[in-house]
């Protein structure tokens, strides 16, 4: 006989988180690898920033909601709105600050970037949906 566990309401958060990691790691190794056969040292420099940039903007949101997640919702929202606001700043900034050198391949930072928005949000939307949420139906008398 076993015991019913409790649900855990953070799980499909952490679960996210985890699976958004994972992307993010294998993405890393597979474009620093490709990045530098085709570029050399500036594709690799443009491989680490892209998924630094497109990696941190996407799970910073998840760990966001993680960490806001048992907060009031007033709060939440204000912490929500306001690390993304944080974000999209200093992506802006960084993104400027990097037109500046050219110690990087422009093109392995550009796809990087992209794989890492769609990688990373598969795999968070991934670990989601295979986590199991309780739910409770409720017959209403009329």
């Amino acid at each position: 006989m076993s015991t019913p566990s409790t649900p855990d309401h953070d799980a499909p958060l952490r679960a996210a988180l985890r699976y958004g990691l994972m992307g993010l790691a294998v993405l890393v190794v597979v474009s620093a690898i490709l990045s530098s056969v085709i570029a050399g040292m500036p594709g690799l420099w443009g491989a680490l920033l892209g998924a630094a940039l497109g990696g941190g903007f996407i799970l910073t949101t998840a760990a966001s909601v993680l960490f806001s997640a048992r907060i009031e919702s007033g709060l939440q929202g204000i912490v929500l709105l306001g690390s993304w606001v944080g974000k999209l700043l200093l992506a802006v900034v960084v993104i400027a600050v990097l037109k500046k050198f050219d110690f990087y391949s422009s093109g392995a930072l550009f796809f990087t970037v992209v794989g890492a928005l769609l990688i990373v949000l598969g795999a968070e939307t991934y670990g989601l949906l295979r986590q199991r949420v309780p739910t409770v139906e409720v017959e209403r008398e009329l």
